[in-house]
């Protein structure tokens, strides 16, 4: 831990730890907004399967694609991409061209991205692939997993993730319940790389960038150059200050970003945004981001998403109306929203 604290200190960044938060970052020195205060390449990344375009392995672009003539299910853009990966795919293929076709194209990325990661770890151990303080294994080991929230079906499931690339890899010291564990890891700390218009391209594991934690008012944004994530400051940020980014999409009430959050990285946010959930102020701001008029037409209340998602309740006069009931409406105002699009596309004035 010395030692990344050294590499960071160089940066302008510390680790802490807090009691209510874990690791996170603070800043040793001010940042301005548009400053770089962090980079980094990823620790494993694959490119997302689609269906009708493929992407280069190592950079992510579609274009001059060639596939690996030995594995047949790795593309690469040509020579110099394929070097840089040389290394790791070199393991890679010879595992991946022992699969029959029906395997192959079962092949997840997320599936892809373990293989990779226990390959990467091999190579680092024997020294084959060079690490460091900012680059290493240990820094995965770090990660939360939150085995201890996940139900019994997700437990299966990366139990048997866990099981297909033990089977992929067929390496002599893989532990089946580690590997369900980094699974439970991705799902909370990989990051969707995206291009500048924000299309997802891939996925990528990056660990230092994984200790930022979140808010809903984040004083700093992820971003993409290729396949490097940059950490950018969209504010001010005076020396001693966390560094936060946000985990999700931001423009959704106090109820919706806490049930996401929740959902998928296991946690109540209590930043500044959040704090004020219930209040004058955060029941306008969810009203005019996601809420429905009251069915009463005498009421000037507006219908707003309960606690336990199970419908909806009038902030002024209680009245409440079920899920279903708003599913309808909303399917609705979408039908009557997209026929009044293909007027206008056409030239028909309503």
């Amino acid at each position: 831990m010395d030692d990344l604290q050294r590499a960071l200190s160089v940066r302008g960044l510390a680790l802490s730890i807090l009691p209510e938060k874990g690791r996170c970052l603070f800043s040793t020195r001010d940042f301005s907004p548009g400053d770089v205060i962090l980079s980094e390449e990823p620790y494993v990344s694959v490119p997302n399967r689609v269906s009708v375009d493929s992407r280069c392995d190592w950079c992510l672009t579609t274009s001059n694609l060639k596939r690996c003539s030995s594995c047949q299910v790795v593309w690469y853009c040509g020579s110099t991409c394929q070097k840089s990966d040389w290394k790791l795919h070199r393991l890679e293929c010879g595992a991946l061209s022992k699969l029959d076709k029906a395997r192959k194209k079962s092949l997840t990325s997320s599936i892809r991205l373990m293989v990779k990661l226990y390959l990467r770890r091999k190579l680092q151990s024997e020294k084959i692939i060079p690490t460091t303080v900012t680059d290493n294994y240990n820094l995965v080991e770090a990660l939360v997993s939150h085995m201890s929230d996940i139900d019994e079906k997700q437990l299966v499931l990366y139990a048997q993730m866990a099981n297909l690339v033990s089977l992929i890899l067929q390496l002599p010291d893989i532990n089946i319940k580690e590997i369900a564990e980094n699974f439970s890891k991705l799902a909370c700390n990989a990051h969707t790389i995206c291009d500048s218009e924000l299309r997802p391209l891939g996925t990528g594991l990056y660990p230092i960038i994984s200790i930022i934690n979140h808010s809903c008012l984040p004083n700093s944004v992820l971003v993409f150059e290729g396949r490097v994530a940059v950490i950018r400051a969209v504010q001010h940020i005076p020396k001693g200050t966390e560094v936060s980014i946000s985990y999700i999409e931001t423009a959704g009430s106090t109820m919706t970003r806490q049930k996401a959050l929740k959902e998928q990285y296991f946690f109540s946010c209590a930043c500044l945004h959040c704090i004020k959930v219930g209040q004058p102020d955060d029941i306008q701001e969810s009203a005019i981001l996601e809420g429905y008029r009251c069915k009463d037409n005498g009421c000037d209340g507006f219908l707003l998403r309960d606690s336990g998602d199970k419908g909806f309740i009038c902030h002024q006069c209680g009245l409440v109306r079920d899920k279903e009931e708003m599913k309808e409406i909303a399917s609705e105002i979408k039908f009557l929203s997209e026929k009044a699009s293909k007027l206008l596309s056409s030239g028909c004035i309503l």
